[in-house]
């Protein structure tokens, strides 16, 4: 059965906090970034109930962008953004998925072998970043709302050392 969520975050803030919609417009998830740590990191947790979902950390000295996640089960996996000339494409080690983007980097799927799992759009001219995410597992919802905010933090990364 297909869900529906919706991220319309604030800048990206020392501390930033922001919550996860889905189609009804309830609050599912709060994502919390951490204040003055090196490396920066971002928790994520169900809502209302506070259920913990994941830990995302970005890695430091590396020659691409890479986040490790830790899911609440105990599982890791690591997403790295591939050097490429037209597409964006992420990598995920540890999992048998791939994220794969297209030529102006707003939108992804998620593939498991050749079965989308899930398509993420980012809305286009709109400040702060807001995402529309459609997933047709519930089985993997926790490890793409993880991998949507890993993105965004990936591409939030970039734009700020394309800007100095």
């Amino acid at each position: 059965m297909e869900q529906i969520f919706h991220i319309k975050q604030r800048f990206w803030t020392l501390g930033g906090q922001f919550v996860i919609k889905d189609d009804s417009g309830n609050s599912r998830y709060i994502v919390t970034g951490s204040f003055m740590e090196v490396p920066k990191s971002y928790t994520i947790r169900e809502e209302p109930s506070g259920r913990f979902v994941s830990q995302i950390s970005k890695r430091l000295l590396t020659f691409l962008p890479r986040f490790d996640i830790e899911l609440a089960d105990g599982s890791q996996f690591q997403i790295v953004k591939e050097l490429t000339w037209l597409r964006p494409r992420y990598r995920v080690d540890n999992l048998e998925l791939s994220v794969e983007g297209d030529f102006w980097n707003k939108n992804f799927r998620l593939y498991q072998g050749e079965s989308l799992l899930a398509q993420i759009a980012q809305e286009w001219l709109t400040v702060p970043s807001a995402y529309h995410i459609e997933i047709f597992d519930d089985s993997v919802r926790d490890l793409v709302m993880s991998l949507v905010i890993a993105i965004d933090c990936i591409k939030a990364n970039q734009a700020a050392a394309k800007s100095h």
